[in-house]
């Protein structure tokens, strides 16, 4: 008899068939692991080259990062998450780097939007003409700017007046000087500070080094005069301050990676392992003649890690190619939203690959080596025996911990419901992973369990049905081996889709109720700093209420968590006439410099009520404690916190200029057009559905991946099964059945496994969402009927195209 490595190489080389099934599950979960390993390590490398400062070799700025420690000694835990702004730091502090030994100059650098009133609000970046030192903008014609001028890029001439909508105001200016670079303005240094809207404050400071100083040099005689006042950035880290979305997209990048790359990850190899699994059962016969004509329990085992070895290198490497395809489409759908900086690039190295071969050998390894325990340790006689008839025993380690995971399911499901938002999503993956590992480790007896249910009617439907009901009933592991990939398919996918609809649904439903304005005006960059003056002077006009869209922090569920927030322009009574918020409790007449509504769900999570105050991150992390007025219902809606514009519009890069304009009274559309673009409360509605264009697209696209995944799993599996019961199908020919009653049979049993996996995955979706959609919105899941029938035509007719085709082929 042939050694180990014989024998799996004759095996693999005689009976391919046997493995293909094995190389597709395997070549699968390398593809998932390699993708989502390689947007992990773009979200840790990614950086952006430096441009605005590429000629400043060193750059002094805040912490753009909120950071939070809880604990201490050995517990001391910090966590830290991006602002939702630009954090600014005193411009002061120029001259102090300026006094570092190898700096030439220290210039407060400020960035801030403009409008120019001459060509119709035309959008304009403003910087102080001392930037120029590193960015090299050079005039055209004319002169610097002196104060109550400007230079700009954008066809006028010296000499002429112009009028520019600043955070500030609106100022008319005198141009000084014109340069080639259109879309730019620039003040003196002094002037530029005042018009930012953020007087005093710098967005950060681009220090210049004399002759023979190196970066590296500078930026630490920079550190040690500034101290804790500021971070000090060289080479790549300069492209971050100016960039303020890198620090959301890395953790964007790092979350998906990580939290959704992780239970991908373990699908894939909980999926994989099972194939492994499967693929080393149906050879059982093949085992136990090998064990009956004298080999070792060692030699079988052997065999299958050596079959396992030649198998799983060449499908992970493999499945890398198309991962790296997947994680760059992946990458660039994200980038293409806005979701990602247009600056990063994906970063693909040698590290996700290795990792996923590695996955896909470990995982071999291990579900050949817990397939083979049982046929390596059976005597040769018991080993024929059990080859001839599957027999169903309650495994003493499987079957305790597939209920451990069923109640770990439950417990997290509970959890889950007092979540929010990502985590909320998290906690949702994790409920149905504990319930999917359940139904995998209590597969047989579900299966058996289900043969029985699902027998009574088959038996009354003919002949093919009821060998379809017995064959189940007596195969309970091949039937659970392939109800386990349908029910993981049908468990997520609905899991990860219906969530969004339930919560868009609440989400549009609130939006519809809580906007009373009869008019709304918005502008694609934010509307013009009179805006508000000039609806109120428009003639119909009863209420104009100015509205700036952003987000603060808070402490949730024992982690700093990003809200929804809008400043409000006017009084809380106005608020009242064009928003219907839905107040609870309180009022919003209160609401003045120093108070706050709160949405009823974030003042339970944080354990702040009417007349108490509530602990705040402001956009750009400053801290604020105001006093809660009033709760309100439709926070999911409109908005989950409502500040006064005074206390928020500072602490915003847009300052003084809203992002819409909310306006009551029997106005015409066309009076207020020349405002920006109007449309009634509908139409509002339906366009802010786009702002969660992201969202739906992640959902979608995650419930893609691991449906998609579990859905070439079933087929694969569902194809394994059918040809390994060749010899089955042969015998029942031999005595007298009908092609056609064979194919019937195969039908039959297609429409029993379909059938269970579609029931225990939509049990697992609603046990899931039900907790989760009341945490998240109050209301129970909305599952749209004609989408759920979609899932449950594909499950169908992929059970009936995987088992009819190879059926086929085995019948002739």
């Amino acid at each position: 008899m042939r050694g180990p490595n014989g024998l799996a190489r004759a095996a693999v080389r005689f009976k391919p068939s046997a493995f293909v099934g094995t190389f597709v599950a395997l070549f699968m979960a390398a593809v998932i692991v390699s993708a989502c390993g390689i947007l992990l390590e773009t979200g840790v490398r990614a950086s952006v080259p430096a441009e605005r400062y590429a000629g400043a070799p060193v750059v002094a700025a805040a912490d753009q990062r909120a950071h939070r420690t809880t604990g201490s000694g050995e517990d001391r835990d910090t966590e830290s998450v991006p602002l939702p702004d630009k954090a600014r730091l005193d411009a002061a502090l120029a001259a102090r780097a300026a006094r570092a030994p190898g700096a030439s100059a220290a210039i407060a650098d400020v960035s801030f939007p403009v409008h120019d009133v001459r060509t119709g609000n035309t959008p304009a970046t403003a910087h102080g003409w001392g930037s120029t030192a590193f960015t090299g903008a050079e005039l055209a014609s004319g002169t610097a700017p002196r104060t109550g001028e400007v230079v700009t890029g954008d066809g006028a001439a010296v000499g002429d007046r112009i009028t520019l909508d600043t955070p500030s105001g609106k100022r008319q200016f005198t141009v000084s000087g014109t340069t080639k670079t259109p879309g730019t303005v620039w003040f003196t240094d002094t002037q530029a500070m005042a018009l930012s809207g953020h007087p005093g404050r710098a967005d950060a400071i681009a220090v210049l080094a004399k002759p023979g100083v190196t970066a590296a040099a500078l930026a630490d005689q920079v550190a040690e005069r500034l101290g804790d006042a500021a971070e000090v950035h060289t080479g790549d880290g300069r492209g971050a301050v100016e960039t303020p979305g890198l620090a959301y997209a890395k953790d964007m990048l790092t979350g998906l990676g990580g939290s959704f790359g992780g239970t991908a990850t373990m699908v894939a190899v909980f999926t994989a392992a099972g194939t492994v699994t499967l693929s080393v059962g149906q050879r059982r016969r093949e085992y136990a003649l090998l064990r009956a004509i004298g080999a070792t329990p060692r030699q079988i085992r052997r065999t299958i890690a050596t079959e396992a070895l030649l198998v799983a290198p060449l499908a992970g490497a493999l499945g890398c190619l198309p991962g790296t395809a997947l994680a760059t489409w992946w990458f660039g759908q994200l980038r293409d939203k806005g979701a990602v900086p247009a600056a990063v690039d994906l970063s693909v190295s040698w590290i996700p690959m290795l990792v996923a071969v590695g996955a896909t050998v470990v995982t071999s390894l291990f579900a050949g080596y817990m397939a083979a325990r049982r046929p390596s340790r059976t005597k040769p006689g018991e080993a024929l025996r059990d080859a001839s008839v599957e027999r169903l025993r309650i495994g003493w380690i499987r079957t305790p911990l597939g209920v451990a995971a069923l109640g770990g399911g439950i417990a997290l499901s509970g959890v889950a419901a007092n979540e929010k938002g990502e985590n909320a999503a998290n906690a949702a993956l994790g409920v149905v992973m504990l319930f999917m590992l359940a139904v995998a480790l209590l597969g047989p007896l579900i299966a058996r369990a289900c043969a029985a249910l699902f027998g009574l009617p088959l038996r009354a439907a003919g002949a093919p049905a009821s060998l379809a009901a017995a064959n189940s009933r007596t195969n309970a592991r091949r039937l659970a081996s392939a109800i386990t990939p349908i029910v993981l398919a049908m468990a997520f996918a609905s899991t990860l889709v219906f969530m969004h609809t339930s919560e868009d649904r609440v989400t549009e439903k609130q939006q519809r109720a809580g906007l009373v304005a009869d008019r709304v005006v918005t502008g694609p960059a934010g509307l013009a700093s009179d805006a508000v003056a000039r609806a109120k002077a428009t003639e119909g006009v009863a209420t104009a209420v100015g509205l700036t869209r952003t987000s603060v922090l808070v402490h949730e569920h024992g982690a700093l968590q990003s809200v929804s927030t809008q400043g409000f322009t006017g009084t809380g009574a106005d608020l009242a006439r064009v928003q219907d918020l839905g107040v609870r409790e309180g009022s919003l007449d209160a609401l003045k410099p120093g108070t706050v509504a709160l949405a009823k769900a974030l003042a339970d999570d944080t354990g702040a009520h009417v007349g108490g105050r509530v602990a705040l991150l402001l956009p750009d992390g400053t801290k604020a404690s105001p006093q809660v007025v009033a709760t309100y219902d439709r926070g999911l809606g409109l908005s989950q916190v409502t500040l006064p514009q005074a206390d928020l519009a500072p602490h915003t890069s847009t300052v003084a200029l809203p992002t819409e304009l909310l306006v009551k009274g029997p106005v015409q559309a066309s009076a207020l057009a020349p405002l920006g673009t109007v449309t009634d409360a509908a139409g509002y509605a339906t366009a802010k559905n786009t702002d969660r264009e992201l969202n739906a697209w992640a959902n979608t696209t995650m419930a893609a991946v691991l449906g998609g995944f579990a859905a070439i799993a079933a087929a694969n599996t569902l194809v394994m099964t059918v040809l390994d019961r060749r010899r089955e199908l042969g015998t029942l020919r031999l005595i007298g059945t009908t092609r056609r009653q064979v194919r019937d049979m195969i039908r039959w049993e297609a429409l029993l496994v379909t059938s269970a996996g579609i029931l225990l995955g939509t049990a697992i979706a609603i046990a899931t969402l039900i907790p989760l959609t009341n945490g998240m919105t109050g209301e129970g899941p909305y599952i749209p009927p004609l989408l759920y029938g979609s899932f449950v035509a594909a499950v169908l007719g992929l059970g009936f195209a995987c088992t009819a085709l190879p059926a086929r082929a085995a019948l002739r």
